[in-house]
């Protein structure tokens, strides 16, 4: 696979919090479809098909790692 396109400074990022599947989405510009390209530890990279652009990032298990993280 050709490597990802990655803005070096985008200002409108979004994001939304999933409680009850603990998942943190933040996407780059509005939300869009894209596909999924997971990169392990419960991280999914989201880029556009065509022009391999990174235009989100879902980071699954938040809580979970915070109250680790917290523990530790």
């Amino acid at each position: 696979m050709e490597a990802l396109k990655i803005a070096l400074k985008r200002e409108n990022l979004n994001w939304d919090y999933d409680e009850e599947a603990d998942a943190l989405y933040v996407s780059v510009g509005e939300p869009q479809a894209g596909v999924g390209l997971d990169v392990g530890d419960g991280v999914i990279l989201r880029y556009k098909e065509g022009t391999k652009e990174l235009i989100g990032i879902a980071i699954l298990g938040v809580k979970a790692r915070a109250a680790q993280t917290l523990h530790d």
